[in-house]
């Protein structure tokens, strides 16, 4: 290459150097190219060898002004300005650079530096690491990137095994955790030895996240066995330690810790959707990443196609088979299905054998539509083929729900045509003005359903192209020819089949059929005559008919209409001299008001014929019966003393009784006892009674209070209250207090009892509202013994500064309640004489008068003091009067 580049140089020079004219200096042309040299550099890594001057290298005496040319690049690149930075030459080697000058100049015009570049194997970096899920590491990589890069023409071997690599790199995948090493080497060249470099790579451990495992749920599961749902369990072979965080924001982490969420709340918040968890274990190391694995947590809604319906089109008789075609319309129900492509899958069953079947298509706006002509291989004979839905599954989901479907199918019938030649036809005889009753049955084929027979009758009665629709059931069917058709009397009318067509499925086909009836003649009963008498509502009614000359045995044909309706009733009569009677049930006479019994035709039991019977009619009253009185319960007190006139309803019409069959009406004095009553109203116009209603009475009766022993006995001196008088008596109920026996106040439990006075106690059920006989309690505050600190003070001071004003034994009045004190002055004049009602002497007399205005004088005064209870005698003594 490097010499072809050069002879081309060469042949070119002069073009080169019109070119050289713009970028070298006008004196080119007079110098000349120097010797060939060579040159081997060893120390590549010398700074020096990052720029030499290859004009330098030359040999002899070159001129300056020439162009340099690098023998080992393409044409394009090889002209260079002969600085050469030898470091970066990646491989070690022989290169060769030509100096070229004007070929004018001198005729040796070119010279070649050779440089042999010696090995250099770079420097090894002191820390170099990578991770064990890298699949590719380049060694080159282990090199210090600050220093000098290594050549690239060397090799790699195992430092351990010796064993030569491949390339330049390694797996550290396959290779594991751990430190490895690996040298490289470059060959010697020329007086330069070879060079060899040892990295040591340390592989570190990438943490492990683990492999997810989805959870698939339907919404239709139990939703609460997933409230506490460990999301590790939802992993393998990861690292613990790792934490959780919720990806699509459900807030079930709350904090690095937790790795539970409740699958059941999300639904519920959420509903249906894909919702991630991801699982991120932080590297131990700053070599390796973090590692992350998500788990999926996947709820789906069950599509409810609840309601669907399946068409399946179309039917078709039996001779139409070689042609037809099918297909299936699946309609969605009330429940929204989205649109997109499903898995259909259903199922064909002619109730002996069944296929399945499934086929893929799109609901577009709740339709499917499915085409079943590859299925018509199972469509080939006559019968009724069930079309079922048995799966639909679209093909976006997860699978996770089993769609509810109900039950979704459709029946095609392939129908067979009518055949009835063979049949048996029967038509008794008929009476004239009635329709002939045509029963065919026997050797058929036709299935239950509706059918229209045509038909033409000739002999006694004659008529063309006539049509009834009838129904056949269990192969057997009936029609009615009508009575205008047959007018006339005769044994010899003839119905004559033509056609017969299956209405449900318009399958059709010929009939050659024909069958002879008798035509009968009709009674007479123009001289019928009946009437019926008015009743109550509840009763019979007899009905009388008269005018049926000569016949014996009857049947009567009559309805009711107006207030109560009866039609086309039947009731066989033995007549006796023209005359019979019968009951209308009271069952069929439910409304009140007029009732007109009709008559429609008499039937002669001896021969079955029947004469429609004119303007016979009878008008009859049914008579209301009062209702039943509505029912109440009542409840009195004892104390109340109720009669039959506190009860409800009243007045004359209303009669009351002790049982219900007694007949003896109770007086309206008759004082209630607790019971059962009964009442019912008699309409005295019509003498229609009501039934008996049945009255509760309840006759409310509390037990009177009952005072304990000597329970109304208190010492005034603890101040006892009505709380204190309730403590001593009885009660079962509510106990309340009144201050009189009528028309009293009710006293609460803070009332202060008073001396003498009387209270009356009650039972007070709040249920019943009733009180009980009252307990009439006299109260005594004097059942009071002689305290430690009862004494009869010695003196007092009336001088108005409320400091012992008042001469008083304190408490005498409930210690000793009958005392008296008798006070004398030292005459022997009584000066006060106080009991109960009278405890204190204030220092006036008021007994005997001295004085102007009665005010005792400063003195000692004497007192006696009659206590008057048990056998405790008088005392006396004397107290000292000081203003």
């Amino acid at each position: 290459m490097a010499i072809n580049l050069l002879s081309f140089i060469k042949n070119n020079l002069l073009k080169f150097s019109v070119f050289l004219l713009f970028v070298l200096s006008s004196n080119s042309y007079s110098q000349c190219a120097g010797e060939d040299s060579s040159v081997t550099i060893c120390n590549i890594q010398d700074p020096a060898n990052s720029n030499i001057n290859l004009y330098n290298l030359l040999g002899g005496s070159p001129a300056a002004g020439g162009t340099w040319i690098d023998n080992s690049k393409p044409l394009e690149e090889s002209i260079f300005n002969g600085f050469l930075n030898a470091q970066a030459l990646r491989s070690s080697g022989i290169y060769t650079y030509t100096y070229v000058q004007d070929p004018s100049s001198c005729a040796d015009n070119e010279a070649t530096v050779t440089l042999r570049i010696g090995p250099y194997a770079g420097v090894p970096s002191p820390n170099v690491s990578t991770c064990n899920d890298v699949e590719s590491f380049n060694l080159f990589l282990a090199f210090d990137g600050t220093k000098l890069a290594p050549q690239q023409n060397g090799t790699w071997r195992n430092s351990v095994t010796n064993a030569l690599l491949p390339g330049n790199t390694i797996n550290p995948k396959a290779l594991g955790e751990g430190n490895y090493s690996y040298t490289y080497t470059i060959p010697a060249l020329d007086s330069c030895p070879e060079q060899s470099a040892t990295v040591f790579v340390t592989v570190f451990r990438k943490p492990l996240s683990g492999t997810p495992s989805n959870l698939l749920l339907c919404s239709n599961n139990d939703l609460t066995l997933y409230r506490n749902v460990n999301l590790n369990d939802l992993l393998s072979a990861e690292d613990a330690g790792g934490r959780w965080t919720d990806v699509s924001g459900t807030n079930q982490i709350t904090s690095l810790a937790d790795n539970r969420i409740d699958v059941e709340s999300i639904y519920n918040t959420f509903g249906a959707g894909t919702y991630n968890f991801t699982y991120t274990v932080l590297s131990s190391n700053p070599i390796c990443t973090n590692s992350q694995s998500t788990v999926q947590i996947v709820i789906e809604d069950p599509l409810d196609f609840t309601g669907s319906t399946l068409v399946v089109n179309s039917d078709i008789c039996e001779n139409l088979i070689p042609t037809a075609t099918y297909n299936g319309i699946l309609t969605k129900g009330p429940q929204a299905i989205p649109n997109g492509n499903y898995d259909v899958s259903y199922s064909i069953s002619n109730g002996t054998t069944t296929n399945f079947i499934t086929v893929n298509g799109n609901f577009v706006n709740g339709n499917f539509v499915f085409d079943i002509d590859e299925d018509k291989e199972y469509l080939l004979a006559v019968g009724n083929y069930t079309f079922t839905i048995t799966n639909i599954v679209n093909t976006a989901s997860r699978r996770a729900c089993t769609n509810i479907l109900g039950t979704i199918s459709d029946i095609l019938n392939i129908n067979p045509l009518p055949r009835i030649n063979n049949a048996t036809v029967t038509i008794e005889p008929i009476c004239k003005g009635l329709d002939a009753l045509v029963e065919i049955s026997g050797n058929t084929n036709l299935t239950n359903g509706n059918y229209r027979i045509s038909y033409n009758l000739s002999g006694d009665n004659v008529a063309a192209s006539q049509q009834t629709d009838f129904t056949v059931t269990n192969g057997v069917a009936q029609f009615s020819i009508p009575a205008t058709l047959i007018p006339n009397v005769g044994v010899n009318s003839v119905l004559n089949f033509t056609n017969i067509m299956n209405l449900t499925s318009g399958c059709s086909n010929p009939v050659a059929l024909s069958k002879a009836f008798t035509v009968k003649s009709l009674p007479n009963v123009a001289a019928v005559a009946l009437n019926a008498n008015n009743i109550c509502l509840g009763q019979d009614v007899s009905v009388q008919l008269s005018g049926l000359g000569t016949l014996t045995n009857i049947t009567v044909d009559y309805s009711l209409t107006d207030a109560n309706t009866l039609a086309n009733q039947n009731i066989i009569l033995t007549v006796s001299a023209g005359n019979a009677s019968f009951t209308i049930p009271a069952s069929a006479l439910v409304n009140t008001g007029n009732t007109t019994i009709t008559l429609n035709s008499i039937l002669d039991n001896s021969n079955g014929c029947s004469s429609v019977v004119l303007n016979k009619t009878k008008t009859f009253v049914v008579n209301s019966i009062p209702n039943n009185p509505a029912a109440n319960s009542f409840s009195f007190c004892k104390n109340d003393v109720r009669t039959i006139a506190n009860l409800t309803p009243s007045g004359a019409q209303y009669q009351w009784f002790d049982s219900v069959s007694s007949t003896t009406v109770l007086s309206a004095s008759t004082v209630l006892v607790t019971g059962t009553y009964y009442v019912k109203e008699v309409n005295s116009t019509t003498t229609c009674e009501s039934g008996r209603t049945a009255i509760s009475v309840t006759i409310n009766e509390l037990d009177a209070v009952v005072l304990d022993t000597d329970g109304q006995n208190f010492c005034g001196l603890d101040n006892p209250t009505i709380q204190n008088l309730s403590d001593r008596v009885s009660a079962n109920e509510e106990l309340v207090w009144f201050d009189a026996l009528e028309n009293g106040n009710q006293l609460s439990a803070n009332t202060a009892l008073v001396e003498g006075k009387t209270y009356y106690a009650y039972n007070f059920s709040s249920t019943t509202n009733c009180y009980s006989d009252a307990l009439e309690v006299t109260v005594s505050l004097s059942n009071c013994d002689v305290p430690d600190d009862f004494f009869i003070p010695d003196g007092f001071s009336p001088n108005g500064d409320q400091k012992n004003d008042v001469f008083r034994i304190k408490d005498i009045e409930f210690i000793y309640p009958d005392f008296t004190l008798e006070i004398y002055n030292r005459y022997g004049n009584l000066m006060f004489k106080g009991n109960r009602t009278k405890t204190e002497w204030d220092g006036r007399n008021s007994d005997y008068k001295i004085g102007v205005d009665g005010i005792a004088p400063n003195g000692v005064y004497f007192y006696v003091l009659h206590f008057n209870k048990g056998n405790k005698k008088p005392t006396q003594g004397r107290l000292y009067l000081n203003r």
